[in-house]
Order: C-alpha cells, then structure tokens, then sequence
C-alpha cells in the first residue's frame, strides 16, 4: 500500500515538458516508452463512447443556441479520472487519455456539424423543396470527421515533438494537468459535479419553466426603449449559466476583442445606418426587405445589413490565417513525405510513444474515404451528375487539406479554431465554382451544405485532435491506439448529433429564431443569394474583410473581433462577465500559489456551468418535444419585471460562482 502511494506522489511531468529542448535533450513522458500500460480496454472504450454521446448532445445544444461551441476535453478528462478514483483502478492514467479521446469527438463533430447543417433547415422554410435525411447529415459529419483525422496523422510529429515547446497548447495543457492530478488522487471531479447541478438547474427552470427571462435589456426601463427606437441603441446580456462558464474559459481578453467587434456593430455601425439611410429602403441584397432603415428595429438592421459585415470579417481573417501558416504547411507535408518513405525500414524501430498508424494505411484509408465521399456526393447529393460530383470532391479535398495544417496550427497557439471562417471562404468559394458548372438554386444550396459539412467538420476534427494527440504525447500513450479509436467516437458523436438536431429543429425550429444557430445563419444568408443569381452583399463583406486586414495590421486578433461582429450582442457580453469573473479570482490574493489554485478551481466550476447548462437544455428540449410544456414564458416574459428578476437571479449566479473559487 505504501508502495503504491509513493508511485502515485512521484507522477508528474517532467521539467522539460513545456519548454524547448537543448540540442541532444529528449523528452521522457511519464508512461516511459520501454514500458506497457493499460490504454485500450473495455472500460476506457466504453466509458469514451458515453462521453462522446453526453457531450455531444450538450455541445449541439450550446452551440445552437449561443453559437458557441464547448472544447469538452477537460471536463470529459476530470469525470474519467473520478470514475476511475471510484472503481479504485490503478494505472488507469492510459485508459483515461483514451476516455477524453473518445470522448473529445463530441465537441469536433458538433462544430463541424451545426455551424452549416441547420442551415438546411433554415432555407426550407423559403424553399420547401430543399430536403435532407438523417443519413445525408450523418454522412457528411461522419466522412467529414474521419477525413479530419486522416489528413492530421501525417502531421503529428511534426506539431507535438519537433515543435516541442514552441507552442503553448492552452488546452492541451488544462486536460494535461487534470489527467496528471488524478493520477496523484484527490477528488477534483466534486466541485464539477456540484458546479454542474447548480448550472444545471438554474438553466433548466429558464428553459422549462421560464420563471425569470434568459435576457435582461436595456429596454426594460422607458429611457432603454426610447433610445432604442429612435437612436437605436440597445444593450442585452444573456443572463445563463452556461454562458458565463464560457465566458470564464475564454478569458477577459479574448471575451474583449469579441465584444468590442460586437459593440462597433451594434453601438456605432447600426445606429449610424439608421442615421445615414434613415428613409431609404435597402432591398438590393434581399427583395424581401420592404421597411425604410430608420423604421426597422435595432435587430432587424443588424440581421438585414450589419452582420453581413462580420462575415467578411471572418472570412478574411481565414485568408490570413492560410498566408500566415503556409510556412508550417509546407514543412509539415516535407516531414510526412519523408515519413512515408522512411515508413517500412524504419517501423520496427520506431519507439511505443511515437508510433503512429502506417502511413500506407493512412494513405489507402484516405483514399478510400475520398471515393466514398465522392459517391455519396454522386449518388446522394449532386443528383447523378458526375461532372457536379468531381467538381465537389475535388473541392471538398483541397480545401481540407490547405485548412488542416491552419486549424491545428491556431488550436496549438491560442486554443481557438477559426473553422466558421473558414468554412464561409468554403461556401462562398463552392457557391461560385458549383454555379459556373451549372449546379444553382436549392438543389445548388443543398449540394454547397453538404459539401461544407464535410469541410467543416474535418477542420474541427483536425483542431481538437491535435490536442488530443498532444495530451497523449505529455503523458506517454500509444499515438496509433489514440488514432484507431478516434474513429469509433467520430461516427459515436456524428450520430448523435444530427439526432440532436432533428429534435431541436422539430421542437423549436431553427427558421423560427427561437434558437440563435448563428454560424448556420450566416451560411444560410451567404449561399441563397449565389445560388439564385441575387446580387450578394460584396460592399458589406468587402467593408469586414478591409476591418479585419486593419486589425491584423494592428495586432489585433482579426477573427475575434469579426465573430464577435456577427454574434448577437446577447450573447457576447457574458463573455466578458464570465472573463472577469476569471480575472478577479485569479488576481485578488497576493499570494500566487493561491491564485492559481482559485483559478483551477474556478475552470471547474466554469466546465460544471457549461456541461450541466447544456445538458439540462438538451432535456428540456426533449421534454417540449414529447409535447410536455410547462413553461409560463410567453405570458411572463413580456413583463418587465422577467427582467429584472433575471438579472437578481444572474448576480446570485456570479456570487455563488466567486465564493465557489475559494480554497483552504
């Protein structure tokens, strides 16, 4: 027993684990490489797959209605390590990489997913023609996911070993030191636990009862709805649980940027429209827009012109992401052509913790899935036309590719994957190229989606599992064993998601407003008018795209500032709540010690909000959805006294969250 506890006292990583090595050092993880351990078994397979499942419910449901969508590895990493503190294994750091494996597919699928899917549904309300199944969905989830995690395979050494040290990994490096402190024991998974009941809860009785209203506004008082209507100006926050733990994650200063982008609209872009165009009618992009500019309300303008703005942003942002990493991406295709060379001589050699799946299986396995993708495309989407199918493969692989080296290289810097811009440039770029072959209208649209899902989500994949693979490399895992069975949870959470989506779109309606699906939105408001031959809003992107080049210049995170153009207001400013609720209680000790351990603790309890948030908002949709409704929100919610109870309810909220961060 003493033995054991000793063992357990001395894991931890090693001092050059987060920093570059001197010329000869190797880095030596903590599951040394001539050694074996338990990773791959019934219990690590199993319980990855229920994490996959859990999260990628709660993460379509976050994403869906906020926009954003939730990285689940650390909590995912810290239910691992207290189911396996509760069944009292040993060694079970190996098997809990491969739980958050498994289980981190969830928020890769649900990106890729919901940021272009819904949007199926969003142009079926204006063309009922567009139709689309479970299978279409899941297929192009599933296809887009394993292209995802073939195309990155080739890459990982290049990012986890030969960049060791040079790039900070800022989630890696959270779910990192949960797995390594699990190991060491303790019970970090019960202010989680409890965090998770109580933002659970809180956003539960919003959804399903409506007790106080999810926003407060300025226009709860008359001042507020005065200066709305005449000068346009509005402020809302969104007062959920699971938006604050976000906000707490994100941080203050990435919360700043991505608010101030939504400030510029909503506080100087959109009134100063209604000031400029006041009496005219602005219908050139949209023929369905019949109110002079100065009579439409604050949300209606920024729907309707301003946040067209915001996705030229984005899409910039991405060309300038590309231009920034073709160096890495260049690089990294030496080192795998390199490696696939070299791959049979030097196979047997190759040490436990640097063993990847064989690069001819790779090659073969990427081969196979691209002919795959192409008959679906062929048979399922492009409506037998073989010219529209190698078109769009042709298409799908290239931009994939390019993008794969971009969505790994900005996880591994800033922990944040620009994959909704880049999947705009996707669209835009599909949009055209499918119209000049002679694809176009909702058969057009529906074919561009698709194509887009597959893109879309193997960007996503490509970014979270960089992260993964980083984790294991800390750690000491066996990278083919991570490899083999991230497929599992890719087709796991694909599933589940686009089963999430049909319940979502059949209980609220993505076209009804109810749930935000930003992303989807802004891909839904791109692709209509190229594929119907209406003039596109150029001058409103081209005015995003010129923004984001100036804030490049400036050294201003341009995708920041642009998502945050694009986002609902509402539903930016928690962000900046939830960041400096970090800030405060990870400044306020003059002991350092302390506030690191606040700042810990309060990760937690953020990841309890956003998990139980989400999860709880996945049953009350279920629960509307079998025809219960308990909710009083529409006769209550008009009340301005909704608000004001919101608002109580949200500073009870932030207080519980600032006392929960306190350590002994």
């Amino acid at each position: 027993m003493q033995e054991k506890e000793k063992e357990k006292e001395a894991v931890q990583l090693p001092d050059n684990a987060f920093r570059e090595l001197k010329p000869g050092e190797d880095y030596t993880p903590i599951m040394r490489p001539d050694k074996i351990y338990p990773e791959v078994n019934t219990w690590s397979v199993t319980w990855g797959i229920v994490m996959a499942m859990l999260f990628s419910a709660a993460a379509a449901y976050l994403g869906l209605k906020v926009g954003q969508v939730f990285e689940a590895a650390i909590p995912i990493a810290i239910i691992a390590v207290g189911v396996s503190t509760a069944a009292k294994r040993n060694n079970a750091l190996g098997e809990n990489v491969i739980i958050q494996s498994i289980g981190a597919c969830s928020g890769a699928v649900v990106a890729g997913a919901i940021f272009t899917l819904p949007a199926i549904y969003i142009l079926q309300a204006k063309y009922p023609e567009m139709t689309s199944s479970f299978l279409k969905m899941f297929f192009a989830s599933a296809l887009g996911g394993v292209l995802g995690i073939l195309f990155l395979i080739p890459f990982r050494k290049y990012f986890v070993s030969d960049m060791h040290g040079k790039y900070p990994f800022p989630e890696a490096t959270a779910t990192t030191q949960v797995l390594v402190s699990g190991e060491k024991g303790g019970d970090q998974a019960k202010p989680l636990l409890v965090a998770g009941i109580v933002g659970g809860l809180y956003d539960f009785i919003v959804s399903t009862f409506g007790w106080w209203n999810e926003n407060f506004t300025s226009r709860v008082i008359g001042l507020g709805q005065e200066l709305a209507d005449k000068a346009k100006l509005v402020f809302k926050v969104n007062t959920g649980a699971a938006v604050l733990g976000l906000g707490y994650i994100v941080g203050l200063k990435y919360a700043l940027y991505i608010t101030l982008g939504s400030l510029t609209v909503w506080w100087l872009i959109v009134p100063g429209m209604s000031f400029i165009f006041h009496d005219q009618v602005l219908n050139m992009w949209d023929p369905t827009i019949t109110a002079t500019v100065g009579t439409m309300a604050p949300e209606e303008i920024f729907k309707a012109y301003a946040r067209s703005i915001g996705i030229g942003g984005i899409a910039m942002a991405g060309i300038i992401g590309i231009i920034k990493s073709w160096g890495i991406i260049r690089g990294a295709v030496s080192l795998a052509s390199k490696e696939l060379k070299d791959n049979s001589a030097g196979a047997a050699m190759v040490k436990r913790t640097q063993r990847d799946i064989p690069f001819k299986v790779i090659a073969i396995g990427s081969m196979v899935t691209l002919l795959i993708t192409f008959i679906f495309f062929w048979l399922g989407v492009m409506q037998g036309n073989l010219v529209f199918a190698v078109v769009g493969i042709l298409l799908v692989t290239v931009i994939a590719f390019l993008f794969t080296t971009v969505a790994a290289n900005a996880i591994a810097i800033v922990g944040s994957n620009p994959v909704s811009g880049m999947t705009l440039m996707t669209l835009i770029l599909a949009s055209v190229v499918m119209v000049a072959v002679g694809l176009r209208g909702p058969s057009g649209m529906l074919a561009a989606l698709i194509m887009g899902g597959v893109v879309c989500t193997a960007l996503s994949m490509a970014g979270s599992f960089i992260t993964d693979l980083k984790i294991g490399y800390w750690l000491g895992t066996t990278p083919a064993k991570q490899e083999t069975w991230k497929f599992l949870g890719t087709i796991i959470s694909a599933a589940t998601v686009v089963g999430v989506m049909i319940v979502l779109n059949k209980t609220y309606g993505f076209a009804s407003g109810k749930l935000a699906a930003p992303q989807a939105n802004a891909m839904a408001a791109v692709i209509d008018p190229l594929m119907n031959g209406v003039e596109a809003p150029w001058i409103l992107y081209t005015i995003g795209a010129v923004i984001a080049i100036v804030l490049d210049r400036c050294h201003i995170p341009a995708l920041a500032f642009a998502l945050g153009m694009f986002i609902p207001l509402e539903l930016n400013v928690p962000l900046v709540v939830g960041g400096a609720i970090n800030r405060f209680v990870t400044t306020r000790s003059k002991d350092a010690a302390v506030n690191k351990a606040r700042g810990e603790k309060g990760t937690l309890i953020a990841s309890g909000f956003i998990a139980g948030g989400a999860l709880m908002g996945v049953v009350s949709a279920l629960l509307k959805f079998g025809g219960i409704e308990l909710s009083v929100a529409d006769q209550w919610w008009s009340n301005p006294l909704s608000e004001m109870t919101s608002l109580l309810a949200y500073v009870c909220l932030i207080c519980y969250f600032i006392k929960a961060t306190r350590v002994k």
